[in-house]
């Protein structure tokens, strides 16, 4: 509960995706560094593959979650 409202009150004070801003950049270039690691490709080529690695990478996520729910017996309607 303390936390919780620490994250209320930071959030009421401060816009959230400030406090966010290197987190989600760190997870964006983790696609670019995976499919490009010696970093050889022209920049055009790394982003349009970076961008099919992070669908693949959501679409695996989305997979999993409709798994666990069907193992689960949920439905989202």
């Amino acid at each position: 509960m303390r936390a919780r409202i620490a994250a209320y009150t930071l959030h009421s004070k401060t816009d959230g995706r400030d406090l966010t801003t290197r987190a989600r950049q760190a997870f964006l270039d983790r696609f670019e560094r995976a499919v490009d690691p010696a970093g050889t490709l022209a920049p055009a080529e790394r982003c349009r593959r970076a961008a099919a690695a992070r669908k693949a990478y959501f679409t695996s996520l989305a997979l999993q979650s409709s798994r666990a729910r069907k193992r689960n017996g949920r439905r989202c309607h």
